[in-house]
């Protein structure tokens, strides 16, 4: 077993996301040791002065450990599973998750991991990998007051902005809540882009407009790129995930007894984009989409277009 030190952070998944993130704490002077399913993804952060662990287990003695992943099972496969992070004689003290989950499956895994004796964080992100890259993620935690104010400064290594919403699975609400927004935002968007490029207004005319409105956003200024020019396969966000979140937000809706008419039309929507096989591409394509029901066949306009997200 690899002996780790107290101070290292442990994390837990390298996709897109946790890579970006991982690089914003060893860029603030923290220690990682890194683990991940596909082991091939953990090896460029050596460079960035990562360590990287064997095993799941080993990541137990370190301070606090992050986890990143796609879904609640895959979340209770690396804590639970075999060889999982739990599984080993040393228990973790602290885990931090920033997956995006659904409340319940939250609860349980916080009932596991307090049951023997392992603090648990919820800390879902609002950004993609280029806005982690940037550092200009917000991460919204929830659980005991007084183990947020223990991670912050990991937190807010990675982030623009930090905050505690509650106790609890709180922040999964938070997080299900933004991500039905996210979907909802982009279905907009593409509606009108379309609209008003078939009326004769160019797209990244358009979009630019909408952005320097009261209506622009770092979300619109960041996805105008890729709308003008229809690069998709620059990935943030897969159509995919995104129904898995519209579907948490339809079942918060209906616990709730929260009538939600956009968010159950997006929804239907962003079902209908997976259907037709738009798997590894960026979840935009839904532009696409759009202009096919409307008669029109978007061209790329090759714009360079600053989207606002340089790191610093």
């Amino acid at each position: 077993m690899t002996t780790q030190t107290a101070n290292t952070i442990g994390w837990i998944g390298l996709g897109r996301m946790g890579e970006a993130m991982v690089k914003r704490l060893l860029a603030g002077g923290y220690k990682a040791t890194v683990w991940n399913r596909t082991a091939s993804k953990a090896e460029p952060l050596v460079a960035y002065g990562a360590s990287i662990a064997a095993s799941k287990v080993d990541l137990a003695a370190c301070e606090v450990v992050f986890t990143m992943v796609s879904t609640t099972d895959d979340l209770k496969e690396v804590l639970f599973g075999t060889g999982g992070l739990t599984t080993g004689k040393l228990l973790p003290k602290v885990v931090v998750d920033s997956s995006s989950i659904s409340q319940e499956g939250s609860a349980e895994i916080r009932e596991r991991l307090e049951a023997m004796g392992v603090a648990y964080l919820c800390t879902p992100v609002s950004g993609n990998a280029k806005v982690a890259k940037a550092g200009k993620l917000l991460m919204v935690s929830s659980g005991p007051r007084a183990l947020y104010d223990k991670a912050e400064p990991y937190l807010q290594a990675m982030a623009r902005k930090v905050m505690w919403v509650g106790e609890g699975e709180l922040a999964r609400v938070w997080k299900i809540a933004h991500n039905v927004m996210f979907g909802v935002v982009i279905q907009n968007l593409c509606e009108i882009t379309v609209m008003a490029e078939k009326a004769g207004i160019p797209r990244h005319v358009f979009l630019e407009s909408i952005n320097d409105s009261v209506l622009g956003s770092m979300y619109t200024r960041y996805k105008t790129p890729v709308l003008t020019n229809l690069d998709f396969d620059h990935v943030t966000f897969t159509p995919k995930l995104l129904l898995k979140d519209m579907d948490l937000g339809m079942a918060s809706a209906k616990k709730y007894g929260v009538a939600m008419p956009a968010a159950a039309a997006t929804r239907e929507s962003v079902s209908r984009m997976v259907g037709r096989g738009h798997d590894d591409v960026d979840f935009s394509i839904l532009l696409l989409e759009t202009a096919k029901d409307a008669g029109m066949t978007l061209v790329s306009e090759n714009k360079v277009i600053d989207d606002g997200l340089q790191a610093k």
